[in-house]
Parts: structure tokens; C-alpha cells; sequence
């Protein structure tokens, strides 16, 4: 192979690369705004059974007047209005402002501090189901800050056929093992999430998108390759 041909390949590896960046750049901050929407449906939903009493409606209240702030933009006014919500709010309202804190720590493009948060919350909370979301979270957010085995230490445990969250734990790993370089393993995640009827369909459009992309470089599924062979 002649340097041209060289120069040209890894040119077109380069310009690749990049498409399966900007798909990133482009579904990322959908994939974190999930985070908010959940948080906010729990938030409603939580607000809904606790209105029957005073002390719920006290907490609702507040939450919704910190949730105000945050839409205001001044983030530091709202990190404040949420921990004081975490500090003296009843119920489950300092935990949802907590999971609200670290959301916006991540649209500050504080990620540290947000995978710092999600990381407490993983760690500290009695609810199981609450833990695998903060992992989960913290765990997209590593993405693009860390080698795959920060993401994959985190949702492991959630790539299991049986798990609820396999697979937003596979798009986080194969996205993962993507900037890293493992092609073949990343095509493999999102081939179970592409093979999987209870998938989203709004995750099944992105999955669709990473397998074109890592088509067009060449990575075909393994039961393809193992029929050529």
C-alpha cells in the first residue's frame, strides 16, 4: 500500500470517528435530559400522593418552587433552593432534589462533580431501583471522561436479559467501549439492544444509527462474520 493510500485511509478513518462523535454530541444531551424527565415524573407523581396531607403539601411546594429556580437559570440560586430542599423538605423530596442537583451540576458541565453525585446517591440510598438509576446516570456521564471500565464497573450488573435497565446500561457500555476503540464488543451491545423487542423505540432509532456507523467501518455482527467464515 502506496503513503497516499495510507494518508487516505486514515483520513477517512479520522472523518468516521467523527460521525460517530457528532451522533454522540447529538443524542448525548437527549440521553442525560432523560435523567430530568424522569426525575420530574417521579417528582409529580410523588407530589400527587403526598398532597392528601399538610406537611406533603409543604414539601411539594418547595420542591416546585426550587424546580422554578432552576428553570430561571441561575444556577447557583437553584443548587441552593435544592439543597435546601434536601435539608429540611419531608418525604422523598430531598432525594428527588438531590438526583435534580446532580442533573444540573451536569448541564453546568460540571461532570465530576454530577458522577461525584449520582455516585453518593448510588451509595447511600435504600431504594434499590434508585441506586441503579444513579449508577446508571453517572455512568452515561462517564462516556466520554473515562475508559470503559469506569462505565462498566458502574452497569455491569445491569447487562443481564432479565435486568429493567439492560438496555440503557448496553447503549452506555457499547458507547463506552466505542471511544476506546473496541468496535467489535460495542457492535455486539447494541446488537442485543437492537434484537430486543422491549427496547424503547426512541433507543432503538439511536442503536440503529451507531450500528450503521460502525457498518460503514467495516464491523459487521459476529453471527455475520461467523457465516462467512
Amino acid at each position: 500500500m502506496s503513503d497516499t493510500d495510507n494518508v487516505f485511509r486514515e483520513v477517512d478513518e479520522d472523518l468516521r470517528n467523527e460521525r460517530m462523535k457528532k451522533l454522540w454530541r447529538q443524542f448525548g444531551p437527549y440521553v442525560i435530559g432523560v435523567a430530568v424527565v424522569i426525575v420530574l415524573l417521579v417528582a409529580g407523581n410523588e407530589a400527587w400522593r403526598w398532597w392528601q396531607n399538610s406537611n406533603a403539601a409543604r414539601g411539594a411546594e418547595q420542591f416546585t418552587a426550587a424546580l422554578e429556580t432552576v428553570a430561571d437559570g441561575d444556577v447557583a440560586a437553584a443548587q441552593q433552593a435544592l439543597e435546601d430542599v434536601s435539608a429540611t423538605a419531608p418525604g422523598k423530596y430531598p432525594v428527588l432534589a438531590k438526583f435534580r442537583s446532580a442533573a444540573l451540576l451536569a448541564e453546568d458541565g460540571k461532570t465530576t462533580e454530577a458522577v461525584a453525585a449520582y455516585d453518593a446517591l448510588a451509595n447511600t440510598l435504600s431504594d434499590k431501583s434508585l441506586r441503579e438509576l444513579a449508577t446508571l446516570f453517572a455512568a452515561y456521564l462517564l462516556v466520554d471522561q473515562a475508559e470503559p471500565a469506569a462505565v462498566s464497573q458502574r452497569v455491569i450488573a445491569m447487562n443481564d436479559d432479565a435486568h429493567p435497565l439492560r438496555n440503557a446500561a448496553r447503549e452506555a457500555l457499547g458507547l463506552a467501549h466505542y471511544k476506546a476503540g473496541d468496535l467489535q464488543e460495542a457492535r455486539n451491545l447494541f446488537d442485543k439492544i437492537a434484537a430486543d423487542p422491549l427496547a424503547p423505540r426512541d433507543l432503538g432509532l439511536r442503536v440503529s444509527l451507531y450500528i450503521g456507523q460502525l457498518q460503514s467501518q467495516g464491523i459487521l455482527a459476529e453471527t455475520s462474520e461467523a457465516a462467512t467464515e
